[in-house]
């Protein structure tokens, strides 16, 4: 898929962010967890949560789809998660502890999705192994099998939001109480707690870097509507900036994009929050900014990609700082493509602002690369053609129907 993007745009208006691509996921494998109908609301339509629904059904659960709500009921039928489907999406992983906790078994193809470095699972296996499961691997699978799961202390090396949530998953249903120790603090971890609590779950401490879950012996239905999705707020919020557009940007919690947020400010964007609303302007020119992605609350890898497009333009040079994933660099050769003036070495990249990218001919490798090439070419000059451009469908729900609203002139080719 390509999209043709027109340059020198500039942004006005209001858009409306949908539910959190990062949320979401986890959430619907945890309706694995349910001896009750589960209704989740506002789904976003993307791909990745299209082959996770296509997952749960394959394995027996009752989905119904109506708009942007579903329904999941019923209990897995087995405990083999289709191995072409998992091997589109990371998040297909976190159908093994809710497999673990439900079916006592589980085999499981080894995760795909993006390439942007090396995403271990250990941390994953770490912990069912501490509360009880064996594990073997063979043939790009992994095994896991457990008469009945039990609490324990599960202490993470590094914060891994997947591991904690998977933990999480399985700890939900097992005897006794589990201490997630070093837990990741992201929105969606919380979000994640909140949504096994409305089922009757006791997680408590979710945000913290110590998370308790007192197992029960079974959870029922909920009805529940997942967080807005802060990297698709913090995109639009960049996309805006570096338009030198004027937006309003609604269904936001801000206290989740506080470090997008600084980043801006310090380079010369004006912000002004609302309850759930953030309006993003700018009219002066881009200061340079030094960045470090972080885990939550720190700046997230998720947005450095957006954030590089930006400071192409900016009038001086910026430091980023790539502490997270050692092959989120992908998109830098796209952007050289546009003319931009970086140096990278290992995971360090210096951006020397231009005054204008040039359209061209590029291609996404990523997600966030592919969001990063959206924003570079709305700010460049003439027009430039995004291969691959399905990565971006991925995350953002109707992102082009979006900003064309805003005044953007994006087709599919």
């Amino acid at each position: 898929m390509k999209m043709l993007v027109s340059g020198s745009a500039r942004l006005q208006g209001q858009i409306v962010v949908s539910t959190s691509k990062n949320a979401i996921l986890p959430i619907l494998a945890a309706s694995m967890l349910s001896s009750g109908t589960v209704i989740v609301r506002q789904i976003p339509l993307i791909r990745d949560v299209h082959i996770i629904l296509a997952l749960l059904h394959q394995m027996g659960l009752k989905v119904d789809h109506d708009q942007d709500r579903i329904a999941i009921s019923g209990s897995p039928q087995h405990h083999v998660p289709d191995y072409e489907l998992c091997r589109q999406i990371r998040a297909s992983f976190l159908l093994m502890g809710p497999l673990l906790a439900r079916c006592g078994q589980v085999q499981i193809s080894l995760p795909g999705g993006c390439a942007i470095g090396t995403r271990p699972i250990d941390l994953h296996l770490k912990g069912f192994e501490a509360l009880g499961a064996s594990i073997t691997m063979s043939g790009g699978c992994v095994n896991a099998a457990a008469r009945r799961l039990t609490g324990t202390h599960v202490y993470l090396d590094f914060p891994s939001v997947g591991a904690t949530e998977n933990i999480m998953m399985a700890a939900a249903l097992a005897r006794g109480t589990t201490y997630i120790e070093n837990a990741a603090l992201e929105p969606e971890v919380v979000d994640l707690a909140g949504f096994i609590n409305s089922m009757g779950g006791r997680v408590s401490s979710a945000g913290s870097n110590v998370i308790k879950v007192d197992g029960v012996s079974s959870l029922g239905g909920t009805t529940y509507t997942p967080i807005p999705d802060r990297i698709e707020a913090g995109t639009y919020m960049v996309a805006a900036a570096a338009c030198g557009g004027d937006v309003l940007i609604n269904n936001v919690i801000p206290e989740h994009i506080k470090a997008t947020t600084a980043k801006l400010l310090e380079s010369g964007a004006k912000i002004e929050e609302q309850a759930d609303a953030v309006r993003v302007s700018r009219w002066q020119e881009i200061r340079p900014v030094y960045i470090k992605t972080l885990p939550y609350p720190g700046f997230p890898t998720d947005m450095q990609a957006q954030f590089m497009a930006y400071l192409c333009s900016a009038r001086g040079s910026s430091i980023i700082t790539e502490s997270v994933f050692e092959n989120r660099f992908m998109h830098v050769n796209q952007l050289l493509r546009m003319g931009a003036q970086i140096i990278t070495e290992g995971r360090t990249a210096v951006v020397r602002g231009i005054p204008q990218l040039s359209g061209t001919t590029v291609k996404a490798t990523d997600l966030r690369a592919g969001a990063a090439l959206l924003i570079a070419a709305m700010a460049a000059s003439g027009e430039t053609i995004i291969e691959e451009s399905e990565h971006i469908d991925r995350g953002y729900e109707n992102i082009v129907s979006k900003l064309n609203h805003l005044g953007a002139k994006i087709y599919y080719l």
